[in-house]
């Protein structure tokens, strides 16, 4: 997989398209990435003890990761990967900086 945690992306389809936000997990055996404020989706939760609350959350959902796309220097960009002095690193395609 060719994004890693902490990347900034946008969302190019669904109901959050145009969306930015940090990756926070991911799912690499399903191709399925957790975006910081995108695709929420309304959880009940059980009460474990009786500090916690229980009741209805928000939480990330998971967006297959062909629904997002890398964001470098403002623009969407592919990533493609080459060798600088010996070593393997990605960079953004549209403007060729090394991430």
């Amino acid at each position: 997989m060719r994004l890693k945690k902490n990347d900034t992306v946008m969302i190019i389809t669904g109901k959050d398209k145009g969306r930015t936000g940090k990756i926070i997990k991911i799912d690499p055996s399903n191709e399925r990435v957790y975006v910081q404020g995108a695709n929420m989706v309304k959880k009940t939760q059980k009460k474990r003890n009786p500090q916690d609350k229980g009741g209805i959350v928000e939480i990330e959902a998971p967006i297959h990761v062909s629904n997002v796309q890398l964001v470098s220097k403002d623009k969407v960009t592919r990533i493609g990967y080459k060798f600088e002095n010996g070593k393997k690193v990605r960079y953004a395609k549209k403007t060729g900086e090394v991430l």
